[in-house]
C-alpha cells in the first residue's frame, strides 16, 4: 500500500494522476477502521520505546489545501500515544520576531527532541508554495529556499530524525463541501476563514506549486507520500501505517538497567 503512495526520487509527483478517492486496497471503511485500532495499539508500544531509547526522533510533516484533514490526522492517529514524547507544532504566519530570521529558524527550533515524534502541521513548505502563489515575497527570494529545504532535511536525518512527509491530497469537490461544512456547523464556523476562500481561487496554482516542490524535495533520506485525502478513514490508515512502519524499520529497543538487582524494604 506504502510504496504506491511515495513519490520517487528523480520522478514526478502526477498529482493529477493519483485519485483522491483510492482506498488503497481497503474492503471498506469498518474495516479500515479496524485496521487503524490495530496500528495505533503498535504506535503506542513502539512510541514508548522510542520515549524511552531517547537516542533518535521522528519527524512527520502534514501539508496540503485548506480542509485536506490536517487537524484531523492528527486526533485520529495519535490518540493514546504518550504526550510526554509526542509534540504538535502549527506554523501559521510568521511573527514579527520569525520574520527577523532566515525562514528555516522557526522549524529548526521546533523540531522533536531525542525520543520524541514531532508532528508539524504545515511547515517550512508553506515559506515555498503559499510565499510563492500568493506573492509575498519574489521568486528570487522563494525559489532558492528548495535547495536549502533539501540541505536542512539532509542534515536532520543525518542527526538521528527519521522524516516522513505526508501530503495530503484533496478534490477540489471535496474541499468545498467540507468549507461549507465549517459555515453550516456552529462547532466548526470557528475554523471559517475568508483567506480560505481566496486560496481556494488560486487552487490550479496551487496545484502546480505542490506539484513542484514535492517533485523537487522527494529525497532518498526524505521522501513524499501523496495521501488520498476525500476519504477520511483512508487518510488516518495510511498516516498510521506510515508511522508504524517507520517504527518496525527502527526498532527501538528499552534501555538496559544501569544497576543491579536491588532490594526494597
Amino acid at each position: 500500500m506504502l510504496e504506491e503512495l511515495i513519490v520517487k526520487p528523480g520522478e514526478v509527483a502526477n498529482l493529477a494522476g493519483r485519485d483522491t478517492r483510492d482506498t488503497l486496497g481497503l474492503p471498506g471503511k469498518p474495516e479500515g477502521n479496524e485496521r487503524l485500532k490495530e496500528l495505533l495499539a503498535e504506535l503506542s508500544d513502539y512510541q514508548a520505546r522510542l520515549w524511552a531509547e531517547d537516542r533518535r526522533s521522528v519527524l512527520l510533516i502534514l501539508q496540503g489545501l485548506d480542509a485536506s484533514g490536517k487537524d484531523g490526522a492528527i486526533r485520529k492517529v495519535f490518540t493514546g500515544v504518550n504526550p510526554q514524547g509526542c509534540r504538535v507544532v502549527s506554523f501559521g504566519v510568521p511573527s514579527e520576531t520569525e520574520l527577523e530570521h532566515d525562514f528555516l529558524w522557526r522549524i529548526h527550533a521546533n523540531c522533536p527532541t531525542r525520543g520524541e515524534i514531532g508532528i508539524f502541521n504545515r511547515s517550512h513548505y508553506e515559506d515555498v508554495v503559499t510565499v510563492g502563489v500568493m506573492e509575498l515575497a519574489p521568486e528570487d527570494v522563494w525559489r532558492p529556499r528548495i535547495g536549502r529545504i533539501r540541505e536542512f532535511e539532509a542534515t536532520l536525518t543525518q542527526e538521528g530524525t527519521t522524516i516522513i512527509k505526508c501530503y495530503f491530497h484533496i478534490s477540489k469537490e471535496e474541499q468545498k463541501q467540507r468549507l461549507e461544512a465549517r459555515l453550516d456547523k456552529p462547532e466548526k464556523r470557528w475554523k471559517f476563514n475568508p483567506r480560505d476562500l481566496e486560496v481556494r481561487r488560486r487552487w490550479d496554482r496551487f496545484i502546480a506549486a505542490y506539484e513542484e516542490a514535492l517533485t523537487a524535495t522527494s529525497t532518498k533520506a526524505a521522501p513524499w507520500y501523496v495521501i488520498p485525502a476525500d476519504r477520511k478513514w483512508v487518510r488516518n490508515v495510511a498516516v498510521a501505517s506510515l508511522l508504524v512502519e517507520t517504527l518496525r524499520r527502527l526498532d527501538p529497543h528499552y534501555p538496559q538497567p544501569q544497576f543491579a538487582e536491588v532490594a526494597i524494604d
